[in-house]
């Protein structure tokens, strides 16, 4: 397997940044997926009534609502803390979205201290996802969270 240039994408998500935060998460997503070897699903959840609903992704079909402290995603959102999974078939409660995922890695997103999201990344390799992807990504993230305080309320799309 090889690593992610994380200083490109880095540099590639920064050049993607535009006012329209819709567009900048879509393009966020096409970036990691074509940036990252072994995927099958890269994308977001925003916490919504309660509970986390699907944004732009890609990948198959996925899970549309996730309940805070289910799965991967709703734990990393209720621990705010990321949560890098080896083998998403051992860890309690994990929603099969899709059968092919083996492993995960779950990055929450803040705005004003609080969790608005989470980036949801998916492997079908078990133990594909390591500290340099979680200190990458946690860079990726901030980036993210630096856009979502700049773009007016109404600049979603």
């Amino acid at each position: 397997m090889k690593h992610t240039d994380y200083g490109l994408l880095t540099k590639q998500v920064e050049a993607a940044k535009t006012e329209y935060l819709l567009s900048f998460l879509c393009n966020v997503t096409a970036l990691i997926d074509q940036s990252m070897e072994d995927l099958n699903w890269a994308g977001f959840y925003f916490v919504k009534d309660g509970k986390l609903i699907l944004g732009p992704f890609q990948g198959k079909v996925a899970c549309v609502e996730i309940a805070k402290g289910k799965g991967v995603c709703g734990t990393a959102w209720e621990k705010d803390e990321t949560i890098l999974v080896e083998d998403v078939h051992s860890f309690p409660g994990h929603i099969a979205c899709d059968s092919a995922s083996n492993s995960e890695i779950v990055i929450p997103i803040h705005k004003d201290n609080e969790v608005i999201a989470v980036l949801d990344i998916d492997s079908p390799l078990l133990n594909r996802f390591d500290e340099e992807d979680r200190e990458g990504l946690e860079k990726i993230v901030e980036i993210i969270e630096e856009t979502i305080r700049t773009v007016p309320s109404s600049g979603l799309i």
